[in-house]
């Protein structure tokens, strides 16, 4: 089981940018995929969740501003980060979690957004 994270970057603040994590050797279907994020010093907190159906669950400091989407025919999972703010930079996470499977991490990928 693999889990590819892309799309971290340098970016201004009030800038965007969109991750994604393409999942490999896994039936996507089964799994309600999350994106957490860690900042140094700090442990990991969960931004956001989609679930296999589609329903979403999003952290305060990020409703509204970021959005997370799946598409199932791609085995990938999305993150639109809009209007980010300083504190936004951390390393940001995939993570699958499995109905009657495992759960699996990706590596991560590193946003920096800039004051």
């Amino acid at each position: 089981v693999q889990l590819q994270a892309c799309g971290g970057g340098l970016v201004q603040a009030g800038g965007s940018l969109r991750l994604s994590c393409t999942a490999f050797r896994i039936i996507f279907t089964r799994y309600t995929m999350s994106w957490y994020r860690q900042a140094p010093g700090k442990s990991r907190e969960l931004v956001a969740q989609i679930s296999s159906s589609g329903n979403t669950n999003y952290a305060g400091s990020v409703k509204g501003r970021f959005t997370i989407s799946r598409d199932n025919t791609k085995d990938t999972v999305y993150l639109q980060m809009n209007n980010l703010k300083a504190e936004d930079t951390s390393v940001y996470y995939c993570y699958a979690q499995g109905i009657g499977a495992g759960n699996y991490w990706g590596q991560g990928t590193l946003v920096t957004v800039s004051s």
